[in-house]
């Protein structure tokens, strides 16, 4: 009974341990041996050489980190181009409502102007309305375009006009109310709504200010602003660090001004950490790649294989990268802690060999035992 009950269990023993060794090539969790690759014209693996190119594996080192780096202080252009060290005078628009005096004629101390339709406790109104078309009304000087010019050139123009009928008149010109601009800030900020647009300059920290500042969540490194139907991305931390005030890029009418969530520019720890979770990026933006492991509880010492480490960026893009540290060499965490990761990347840490078997093992044993159980039940 002995002997039939080993010949029947033999052959069960060897095919699955036949099972056990091929499964080793396609088990989860292997090593990147060698870069994949991917067909030019489409996004599915081909076993054709000529119609592949290969994703680039890139060593991190000293020089590449520095190279990174010092693009990243680099101002883009066309930010560089929004930037202005004067600020802009107020434009004069539909909607505002100007106070004109005219000293020493009390005959036209009844040209004051009336309340407009508009007018509030805040904002009385009291004085000349800018109508849609930018014109105003004034006594002895008619009709004025006033639309698109600032207040002391319409001073100017009052006098010019005034001096036909008075000699030297001194006329006084200011905004009681501004009405005509309003910029729209949303997303991250305390009290997200509009911002009008005043005789103090808007600019982005000026309008942050306006909606309540920053939230905690806020990702200072991604404010969009929409201008005429173009968006620009704005990172305010990097515009300090690269010498330039976010306090010279002024906010026109019309302009909408978003600030990022944290939640939306995660990076992914995967593998071989103690906590595979998404990491979110600091404040101003900015998270290194030792910053994240040790946010994942560092490498798994019994399990990883700190030799493989990859940070995979623009993997949904046509042109991935991948980034290779070998993260048992002396300088890796110097280096790790100079590489900064960007949102979305996949920082995957390898297993090692003996890993890779126990755990093709706990998967095929199950499979091993119940076909020997059954053997044995069948006789």
């Amino acid at each position: 009974m002995n002997q039939k009950r080993i010949s029947v269990c033999a052959p069960l023993v060897l095919s699955m341990s036949v099972m056990l060794l091929s499964a080793c090539s396609i088990v989860p969790g292997q090593r990147f041996e060698s870069p994949p690759t991917l067909p030019e014209t489409g996004g599915e693996y081909s076993s054709e050489p000529e119609q592949n190119v290969q994703i680039p594996i890139t060593d991190i080192n000293l020089k590449l980190v520095r190279s990174m780096n010092g693009q990243a202080t680099q101002v883009d252009q066309q930010i560089a181009s929004l930037l202005s060290p004067k600020a802009p005078t107020y434009k004069l628009g539909p909607g505002d409502v100007l106070q004109i005096t005219v000293w020493d004629h009390p005959e036209l101390a009844a040209a004051l102007g009336q309340p407009s339709p508009s007018s509030s406790k805040n904002d009385p109104g009291i004085g000349f309305l800018v109508d849609a078309d930018g014109n105003i009304q004034f006594p002895y000087a008619g009709t004025i375009h006033v639309g698109g010019k600032d207040a002391a050139t319409v001073q100017k123009e009052l006098y010019r006009k005034l001096s036909v009928v008075f000699q030297k008149p001194e006329v006084t010109v200011r905004v009681a109310a501004f009405r005509a601009a309003q910029v729209y800030v949303d997303g991250e900020v305390h009290a997200p709504g509009p911002a009008q647009v005043n005789d103090i300059p808007m600019s982005l920290t000026e309008a942050i200010n306006r909606t309540g500042g920053f939230t905690p969540n806020a990702d200072q490194s991604h404010v969009e602003l929409v201008r005429d139907g173009k968006t620009y991305e704005i990172n305010v931390p990097g515009l300090i660090r690269a010498g330039r005030a976010p306090t010279q890029l002024y906010l026109q009418g019309g302009d909408l001004l978003r600030v990022g969530s944290r939640d939306e520019y995660g990076i992914y720890l995967m593998g071989e950490v103690n906590k595979p979770a998404t990491i979110l990026p600091m404040r101003d933006g900015r998270l290194t790649l030792a910053e994240a492991l040790s946010q994942a509880g560092s490498l798994n010492p019994n399990t990883a294989y700190a030799k493989q480490t990859f940070v995979i960026r623009n993997s949904m893009s046509d042109k991935p990268q991948i980034y290779h540290l070998d993260a048992t060499s002396p300088t890796s965490m110097v280096l790790a802690n100079q590489f900064n990761l960007e949102p979305k990347d996949v920082v995957y840490v390898d297993n090692n060999g003996l890993v890779k078997f126990n755990r093709v093992l706990s998967l095929l044993l199950p499979a091993i035992n119940a076909g020997v159980t059954a053997a044995l039940l069948a006789k």
